[in-house]
């Protein structure tokens, strides 16, 4: 009996090492399926209208400018830059500030839990329950009362209000994984609660940091619900900027895919700048 016990390792060995190709072969489909649209967004962001109106479509027309010109305002006079700026500033500025709220609320339910951290927690889940479009009324009104329409910095207050909850169970799971030992030893050397956020917590979390704040920056870069609602010329986001391209006299496909190429951009250089971060933030915690 022992021999029969210790042959089943061997047997599974094996099949286990002829699944590893097949599951790679999946993982490559599966990835390249989720490509696609995008590769062909791009494609089409260099055609011409005529050439992206055509069905089915024409992989080998002629490439052009023309459509990116669009975008920058080279024929039609209206600059992206106002709405670039506007995105990026509110996109930011939340995410510090998401930051700055998270990680402290982070330490107190993971390394220093409170009394029903649990009922903490599920609280910041529950805020996420109720779909965005059932409070833009409420929001709306407030937003009209305080004079507050059509400003940047309503987006950034609801942007930090949206991405909060997340960043706080993210942070929450990344810093459980902080060794005691090193709080301890920080203790022990007389650190206090801002030396050890600071100079241990943030260092050490890094990965996880990283991987929060890049999370919170594409929500708000791509959010258009409420920045379409509440916002007009002054602080329109280039998510809003989009839509204009379809007017009524048609959808431009070729302008309307060398916008959104253009404006995904930045997340995409976000996301490929700490790219390494980001896969070591979501590992985190993982059984291994």
């Amino acid at each position: 009996m022992t021999a029969a016990v210790a042959a089943k390792p061997t047997k599974a060995g094996p099949s286990r090492g002829r699944a590893a190709p097949l599951l790679g072969l999946v993982a490559w489909i599966v990835g390249i399926v989720f490509f696609l649209p995008v590769a062909w967004m791009v494609l089409t962001a260099f055609h011409s209208e005529s050439d992206a109106a055509t069905n089915p479509p024409s992989i080998a027309a002629g490439l052009t400018l023309d459509g990116f010109r669009e975008f920058f305002g080279a024929t039609s006079g209206a600059s992206p830059w106002p709405p670039l700026i506007n995105s990026a500033m509110a996109s930011i500025v939340s995410t510090l500030i998401v930051l700055a709220l998270s990680i402290p609320a982070a330490y107190a339910l993971s390394i220093r839990p409170v009394r029903k951290w649990t009922d903490v927690m599920f609280f910041f889940l529950s805020t996420k329950m109720l779909p965005a479009v059932a409070g833009l009324l409420p929001i709306y009104l407030i937003a009209q009362k305080a004079g507050m329409l059509d400003n940047v910095w309503t987006l950034v207050i609801l942007y930090t209000s949206m991405n909060l909850p997340i960043a706080v169970w993210m942070m929450r799971s990344f810093l459980a994984e902080v060794p005691v030992e090193i709080l301890e030893a920080a203790a022990i050397d007389g650190a206090g609660l801002i030396t050890v956020l600071r100079r241990v917590i943030v260092p050490v979390a890094m990965p996880g940091i990283a991987a929060t704040s890049l999370i919170c920056f594409i929500f708000s870069w791509n959010e258009m619900l409420f920045a379409r609602v509440l916002t007009g010329v002054v602080a329109q986001t280039a998510p809003v900027f989009l839509t204009s391209f379809v007017t009524s006299q048609g959808l431009f496909l070729a302008k309307v895919c060398a916008a959104a190429t253009a404006i995904s951009l930045p997340v995409l250089a976000a996301g490929f700048a700490a790219q390494d971060k980001l896969v070591q933030g979501l590992s985190l915690g993982a059984v291994k």
